[in-house]
């Protein structure tokens, strides 16, 4: 199940195919029992980006061999805050699938997620595919069909931190979780969007009629359009692209807000729109 050069340890094991596997599988069991899995991180520790990203790759294909089917992309650690916290200096990325969406104002089942939390993020709704040789910001607005306010939900299918040893989870933790990424709300569309400077598009994210946290487009990677550029680069390593009708989740504004049991979120993306959820 594992291969190595010299040494044994799992410190300088490579992961092979069915190691990566077995992960995937784990993951998936985890999201269906609630029983989270240890961190990969701890007991791999060699574990590179690039296995992390075919632990997510291969789980992705679990979900879809059910019937699932992927409809877009999502954006993490794009703020200096949570790159600074998992210790990395670049964002991470991962899959939406059409059973992660739900409708603006749904009821979540309290047995829906694990430990649900929430980000506020402006999402771009493609009409044609945004291709890495061209990804320059009027490329992507000119592929754009609209944006929308969108709320984020998280979810651990991973622990979040290690009972032994207390370590959190790190990057390796994050990408193979699929970014943490469990589901995504969107508000109404927002048509009229290429002469605004995102930058400046604000959100105001509430649970249970508080302010929990604001911010601004600027906090993703200083524009949202950058992210989404970073974004298409990303895909062509791997021979991938974001196509027409996509969905892209571009990185949030905030930090990760919970969403215990029961709660009501609201995103207040002020002259662009209210986006919400009841968690229970």
């Amino acid at each position: 199940m594992k291969s190595t050069s010299k040494s044994s340890s799992s410190e300088t094991t490579r992961l092979d195919s069915a190691t990566i596997r077995a992960f995937a599988l784990a993951l998936d069991r985890a999201e269906r029992t609630g029983v989270q899995i240890p961190l990969i991180s701890q007991d791999y520790p060699a574990t590179t980006m690039d296995e992390a990203y075919a632990i997510q790759t291969e789980w992705v294909g679990i979900k879809r061999s059910a019937g699932d089917e992927t409809v877009g992309w999502k954006i993490g650690l794009t703020s200096k805050a949570m790159q600074s916290a998992l210790s990395i200096n670049i964002p991470d990325s991962g899959v939406l699938l059409r059973s992660m969406v739900f409708p603006n104002g749904a009821r979540i089942p309290a047995d829906r997620f694990i430990q649900p939390r929430v980000e506020a993020e402006i999402a771009f709704i493609t009409k044609a595919p945004i291709e890495a040789g061209d990804c320059s910001a009027e490329a992507i607005l000119a592929a754009t069909d609209y944006i929308a306010p969108a709320i984020e939900i998280l979810d651990t299918r991973i622990m979040r931190k290690d009972p032994r040893s207390n370590v959190a989870r790190n990057v390796i933790d994050t990408i193979s979780d699929n970014a943490a990424n469990a589901g995504i709300v969107l508000g109404h569309p927002v048509r009229s969007f290429r002469s605004l400077d995102l930058r400046w598009l604000g959100a105001i994210l509430m649970r249970n009629g508080e302010v929990e946290e604001t911010g601004l487009g600027a906090g993703v990677l200083n524009d949202p359009l950058i992210s989404v550029g970073w974004l298409a680069q990303r895909l062509a390593q791997y021979g991938e692209r974001i196509e027409a009708g996509q969905i892209v989740l571009s990185g949030s504004f905030i930090r990760p807000v919970e969403a215990q049991y029961p709660s009501h979120i609201v995103g207040d993306f002020g002259p662009f729109g209210r986006v919400e959820c009841r968690f229970g």
